[in-house]
C-alpha cells in the first residue's frame, strides 16, 4: 500500500525539520527491530504510550508532571486524548502550572500524533486568583506535536515545536518575566532532556518502572 496523504505530508515535513535551516525544536529518537512483524507489534505499544499521557509522569528520573484533564476541566484517567482536553505540565521542582489544550489527534495503522497548543486554565480548576491569560510560559501562537512513526522494521518518536515564544503579551497574567526566564533559561535547558526522554520512552528504549517489573 501506498503513503497516505497523512505520511506523505509529515515525510515532507520531516526532511525541512532535519535540513540546516530549520528554526523549530526537533526532538527525536527511533529503534530498529529484526524484522517488520516485530516492529508492528512494538508500533502498537507505541502507539499507546503516545496517546496515554498520565503515564508519562512515570517515568523515572527528573522529568515533568502530566496530567490529563477533559473538555470540561475534569481530571481524566483516559488512556488517549482526544480533542479538546486539557493537558497540565508542572516542571520538575517548581509548583507553576502550565496548560495546554489537544488541538488535533491523528491516528493510523502506521503513523500518529497529536498537537497542543498554550492555553487558559480550563474554568473549573480556576479559583479567585485566577484571570483568563495563558497558564503557560511560551505564548498561545506556540505549538508542540507528539508524534509516532513506524518504517518497515524502524520505529520512530519525536516531539516538534514550533513558534516557542515567551508568553509576555497582555495575556501573561503578570507572569512575563518569569515566562522569560522559564523559557530562555529553564526550560531551554531541560528541554532536551524532558523530550528526550519521552521520545525514548516511545520507541521503548525507556520504561516507567511498572513496565520493568
Amino acid at each position: 500500500m501506498g503513503l497516505t496523504d497523512f505520511l506523505q505530508k509529515i515525510k515532507k515535513e520531516w526532511e525541512v525539520l532535519q535540513g540546516e535551516n530549520a528554526k523549530d525544536k526537533f526532538f527525536y529518537h527511533e529503534n530498529t527491530y529484526p524484522d517488520e512483524a516485530t516492529a508492528r507489534q512494538e508500533f502498537v505499544r507505541t502507539k499507546q504510550k503516545l496517546f496515554d499521557v498520565n503515564r508519562w509522569s512515570s517515568l523515572s528520573g527528573i522529568n515533568s508532571t502530566f496530567h490529563l484533564y477533559d473538555k470540561q476541566g475534569h481530571p481524566s484517567k483516559a488512556t488517549k486524548v482526544q480533542v479538546g482536553d486539557y493537558m497540565q505540565i508542572i516542571l520538575p521542582a517548581t509548583a507553576i502550572e502550565n496548560w495546554v489544550t489537544v488541538i488535533e489527534v491523528v491516528e493510523e495503522e502506521d503513523a500518529a500524533q497529536f498537537i497542543v497548543r498554550p492555553c487558559p486554565k480550563p474554568e473549573v480548576q480556576k479559583d479567585a486568583m485566577d484571570g483568563e491569560e495563558v497558564k503557560h510560559f511560551f505564548s498561545e501562537e506556540a505549538t508542540s506535536t507528539f508524534r509516532v512513526l513506524r518504517e518497515g522494521t524502524k520505529i520512530m518518536g519525536m516531539e516538534i515545536g514550533r513558534d516557542e515564544k515567551p508568553n509576555q503579551g497582555d495575556q501573561a497574567g503578570g507572569r512575563g518575566v518569569l515566562n522569560t526566564l522559564i523559557s530562555a533559561g529553564g526550560w531551554a535547558g531541560f528541554q532536551a532532556l524532558q523530550w528526550g526522554k519521552i521520545t525514548r520512552y516511545y520507541v521503548h528504549l525507556e520504561e516507567t518502572p511498572e513496565n520493568q517489573a
